[in-house]
Order: structure tokens, then sequence, then C-alpha cells
């Protein structure tokens, strides 16, 4: 359509359609009538070099080196994954030049890429999804290192040279305006949640309780910096203390899942536990209609603490009661749909998840609450007329609906 203004979106961490909230960006301005590409790396299942979905171009690298811990491996696959994303956003531009470079963090060093374009009259949007700084000290690196300085002055960089920034949340958007000193009306908060179609499925299926009487769920990645390890001490605890009849399921992979599972092993809760990896969309909902309640054990720490986690809006999604360590934006994504424990107290953990356990209609009360916000107020349809809306003022043009743009006059 003569209408359409061309994005590129650039992610790294994760390939799309796999990274949930990208994917939802690239669609929705999809639809809106923008030209949408987008470069990641090529991951999981993910492996073609070139594919169109949904009408979105996609063009992926091979991740020649993924880094799990170490500064040099990761400044070895940022440098990588720079001049791979530069490549194949040439590549995007020969097939279709785009007005928009979007690009996702972590890392802070996209804003580099996009200057080089700059001069072609390619604007720049900075969609903050990580505070990288407090990332690093959640993985127990030193705040006051030549290092850590270097993380502010990359994402002061990014913030300053940006046209327009997305933050997911209220504390990301502050970030952006004291640290990174931006002006208020260039940042916009557009949150992560799913559709509401996501979780409108009836899927309750008992037997993955194992013949148990309640089924306790974690979903998500598991990172260091993810407390998985203080869920497992909290489970210690509440097989040595209470009837055991309940069984805790980890839904989702990462580089810290086998340490988690020793963990288990070690201390002897493998009757009690489940790992079941990366699943399907259908068995991931099953398992979350089924689950009695939800559990978010990231401890408290800078970056979590400023940080809103997808699986706590998830959990929502599904009506499902919440325990989680008191935190910021826990308490602004959940309000009432949430048990909220004194941070990193694994005793007190496992002690709020039985009294919850035990509690039928204070259950059924949070999960009608967490269901009734999301649908209301988190779902991606509110997220999406912020995102369209920023765009369409960005590139000077109008919105008549959601699938028809017009230049503005």
């Amino acid at each position: 359509m003569t209408s359409a203004r061309n994005i590129l979106i650039i992610v790294q961490n994760l390939p799309v359609p796999f990274d949930r909230r990208v994917w939802q960006e690239a669609t929705s301005l999809q639809r809106a009538g923008f030209g949408v590409a987008v470069v990641c790396p090529k991951k999981k299942m993910y492996r073609k070099s070139y594919e169109r979905l949904e009408g979105v171009d996609i063009y992926r690298y091979p991740l020649l080196y993924e880094a799990d811990k170490g500064v040099l491996g990761y400044f070895v696959e940022f440098v990588y994954c720079w001049l791979a994303s530069l490549w194949e956003a040439l590549k995007a531009y020969s097939h279709r030049p785009f007005q928009v470079i979007h690009a996702c963090n972590p890392p802070d060093t996209f804003f580099a890429l996009a200057m080089l374009f700059r001069p072609f009259g390619v604007k720049f949007v900075f969609d903050h999804h990580d505070l990288c700084p407090e990332m690093y000290v959640a993985k127990g690196r030193s705040q006051t290192g030549l290092l850590y300085r270097g993380l502010v002055l990359l994402e002061r960089l990014t913030l300053c040279s940006a046209d327009r920034v997305i933050s997911v949340n209220e504390s990301h958007r502050k970030i952006a305006l004291t640290r990174g000193r931006v002006d208020e009306t260039k940042v916009t908060i557009v949150r992560s949640g799913p559709r509401r179609a996501w979780a409108e499925i009836k899927a309750t299926s008992p037997e993955l309780k194992r013949g148990r009487k309640y089924l306790v769920t974690y979903l998500g990645e598991m990172c260091e910096q993810d407390g998985v390890d203080h869920l497992l001490r909290a489970i210690r605890h509440y097989v040595g203390s209470y009837e055991r009849d309940t069984l805790f399921v980890f839904i989702g992979g990462g580089p810290d899942q086998q340490r988690m599972k020793d963990m288990v092993s070690e201390m002897d809760l493998g009757e009690w536990v489940e790992f079941t990896g990366r699943v399907s969309d259908e068995l991931l909902w099953r398992y979350l209609a089924t689950a009695d309640l939800c559990v978010d054990p990231d401890p408290l720490t800078e970056w979590s603490n400023l940080s809103t986690m997808n699986k706590i809006i998830e959990y929502m999604a599904f009506g499902k009661p919440i325990v989680a360590f008191d935190l910021a934006e826990h308490r602004r994504s959940a309000g009432e749909s949430a048990v909220y424990v004194e941070p990193n107290d694994d005793t007190k953990l496992c002690i709020s998840i039985r009294n919850l356990l035990l509690d039928v209609d204070r259950r059924q009360a949070m999960g009608c609450y967490g269901r009734h916000r999301f649908n209301t107020e988190l779902a991606w349809e509110y997220s999406e007329r912020v995102l369209v809306a920023l765009y369409s003022e960005l590139l000077g043009l109008e919105t008549s609906s959601p699938n028809k743009l017009r230049r503005a006059s």
C-alpha cells in the first residue's frame, strides 16, 4: 500500500516469532499498514536465513557464539551480533528501504548501527526491554567498576540518540527521564502482555497433578538472577513441614536450568518437583489452566525491583493467584492478585504458598481480580493502540482505523 512506511526491528537475545513481545509489535505494525522487517539470530527451531511470516520479512543470522558467563565472552558475542545485524540490515534496506530502526535491548549497542543510517533520513526508536547496568549487578558484579560505568554510558548514549523511547513500565520510563535525560514527550510506555485470546482456552487437565491435590507452577527462563534457587529452598522447607500433597512444576529452559536440577537432586526433591523444559503453547495452557497457584521467586535486586516480569502478566491472564516477593513492579502489575512476601525469605515464601493453597475463597477472588485487570488494562490490545499511535505520529501519519493509515495533511 502506498501509505505504508517501513520499519526495521532489531533484536539480539531471541529469534522471532519466539520472542512474543517483538513479534506482537511487528505484526501489530504490519496490520496497521506499516512495512515491517526483523533482524534476529537463528536460534531454537528458527533456522531459516530468510522467511516471510504474516507479512513480516525476517532476516536471521547464525549465532556462532553465545556467551553464558564471563565479560570477554559477552563482548565477543555482542561484537559479532552487532556486525551480523548490520549486514542483515543492509540486506533489508536494499530489499525495501526503511524509515525507522526499532532496536530492542540488550545490549545497548544498536544506537551506533542506527546512526549509520541516519544520513539516509532513518529515525531511531529504542525499545527499552532491560536495564543492562542493573542486570550486570544482579549477576553478582560490582556497581563501582569500569564495566558498570561503561554500561551506564552505553545506555545513556542509546537513550539520548533515540528519536523515541519505548519503556516497558513506569520504572523504565523514570530511568529514561533521569539517567538518560530524555524529554518526557519522547518516552512512551508500551507494556508486554499477551493478547486476550492467548488465555481464553479452557484446558484444565487434572492428570498433570500426577495424583496430588495441588499444582504450583513456575513459568519462565531459569537464569542466575531469576531466583529459582529461592523457590527450591522454599520447597525443601515445604516438603519437610506439610503434607506431601503438592506438585511443583517448572516450565521453561535457560542457562541455569541444569544447576537447578542438580539442586533438586542434592535436596532429594525429585518426587515433588518436575522440570518440563520449554513446551508447546498447548501444553503451557494446560498447565496454567490446571495450576492452583503460580509463583514468581525473583529476589529483590535493583534490577528485579524495576522490571516487569512477563510471567506475572501471564499468570494473571489465566486468572491464577500469585505468590511473589514484594517488589515495586510486581505490585504495579499484579495488584491484589498476588500475595507479597518479605523479599528473599525462603521460609516465608514457603509459608505463604501453603496458606494460600489452603484458602480456596481467597485464591478464587485473587484470580478473578487478576483476570479482570488483564482483560481491561494489561492485554496486548491496549499496548497495540499506543504503539501504532506512536509510529503514526513519528512518521507523520494519521490513523482512521486500526488497519488503515494515511499521511497527515
